[in-house]
């Protein structure tokens, strides 16, 4: 049966209202696994209000009780977290022990803003200029707004939310459509932590739903992490409307390999770094560039044995090394993306198109892909081919995080 998911709004589930739904698939198998309402223009003004009506005793509350909130928060994800890393393996794709280490690293966030107590203090000069004294005081901005991506669906909500709580703002979550199972439980957890009704409000949605936050003034900051374009709309649209913004778009990563590294211990860091979680990290590494045509051919051969070893499986399962990318969409924009390289010339040491899982054939599965040197194209012409898509060596800082494969170009 496929479940119908909600909003999360004034302390208590909200059925959607606007009639426009998303599938939120299980990965591992290619299954529906729920429908998620996407919000109408009208429902996130609704939260906006009610996140508002919360803030104003909230923000009341003296500092120490506020943190005393995020402490039984951390007792509470500490306790759940098995049951919490399933969810998210389960709508996500990645491992369960990635899954356990995304809400570990939200969690640590947490706990630094448990000491809120004193990270709010204010400062006081006195005599800073002749018979002028000098304060500072730190107050709550208002009603502030998280919009996050599908890759950490724990850690990047928890790192928006918890500095924002423990400052004393309402919060409104614009969660991933693709995940949004635990950042509807996360709500549920900071309600049974005392956080009162409203605070922390989460609206599922699309668009629509980011615009709404983004054009209300009632909404005073805005935090979000994904794609590059997507970044700077958010951002340029949040300066024009007055807001405070701080955006983290894509970029691509790359690792150099000088010629006396230990290139067995560079190997076994470019598998967890290029392949763990199908590569959909925002710090994965795309790109490995040797220094030197030897040292190129000894790297390439390293990792061509341990990249066919992988073992690419459903995310719960034991001793699997990452699992399905986290939709068909995403697959298959991945597997065009490699089809790009080999079109233009890219030698492919490995090639993990067509990959399926015995049992799962309907799973987003992608095997693991490596390309290796390039220099076929010229000094001048130089590409990268990398999981995501094919761009020029002005090493650009976009970029989406999907597939599991990168390049070894050679630098000479």
């Amino acid at each position: 049966m496929v479940r119908e998911l909600t909003h999360f709004v004034g302390g208590e589930h909200v059925a959607g209202t606007s009639g426009r739904f998303a599938d939120v698939f299980d990965p591992s198998t290619g299954e529906v696994r729920a429908r998620v309402p996407l919000a109408s223009t009208a429902e996130v003004e609704a939260a906006i209000a009610n996140a508002e009506e919360a803030q104003i005793g909230w923000a009341a509350t003296n500092p120490q009780k506020r943190a005393r909130v995020l402490m039984r928060f951390v007792d509470l994800i500490n306790a759940d977290a098995p049951e919490l890393a399933k969810t998210l393996s389960r709508e996500h794709g990645k491992t369960y022990e990635d899954s356990l280490g995304d809400i570990q690293r939200g969690v640590e966030v947490i706990e630094f803003a448990i000491g809120a107590p004193h990270l709010l203090k204010g400062e006081y000069s006195s005599n800073a200029g002749t018979g002028i004294d000098v304060y500072s005081m730190r107050q709550p901005l208002g009603v502030v707004a998280g919009i996050t991506p599908f890759n950490f669906p724990a850690m990047i909500p928890l790192w928006k939310m918890g500095p924002a709580l423990a400052a004393g703002n309402a919060f409104i979550l614009k969660p991933s459509e693709r995940d949004p199972s635990v950042p509807l439980r996360i709500a549920e957890l900071f309600l049974e932590g005392g956080l009162p009704a409203g605070v922390l409000n989460v609206v599922n949605g699309d668009k629509e739903s980011v615009d709404a936050l983004l054009h209300d003034e009632r909404i005073r900051a805005v935090g979000f992490v994904g794609s590059t374009p997507i970044a700077q709309y958010i951002y340029e649209t949040a300066a024009q409307n007055g807001k405070r913004a701080q955006c983290f778009g894509g970029a691509k990563n790359h690792l150099i390999v000088m010629p006396d590294a230990d290139l067995d211990q560079v190997a076994d860091a470019l598998i967890g770094a290029g392949y763990g979680s199908a590569g959909e990290r925002c710090m994965a590494i795309s790109v490995a560039v040797p220094v030197g045509k030897e040292t190129g051919d000894a790297l390439a051969a390293k990792l061509t044995e341990r990249v066919k070893a992988l073992k690419v499986g459903p995310s719960l399962e034991k001793g699997v090394d990452y699992g399905p990318l986290v939709t068909a969409d995403a697959l298959a924009r991945v597997e065009g993306y490699i089809q790009k390289g080999v079109d233009e010339g890219a030698s492919l040491l490995v090639d993990g198109r067509g990959f399926s899982v015995e049992g799962h054939e309907n799973g987003f599965y992608l095997g693991p892909t490596l390309f290796g040197d390039l220099n076929q194209h010229g000094p001048d012409a130089f590409r990268f081919y990398t999981k995501t898509k094919t761009v020029t060596s002005r090493w650009p800082s976009h970029g989406l995080r999907d597939g599991a494969s990168f390049v070894i170009p050679t630098m000479q």
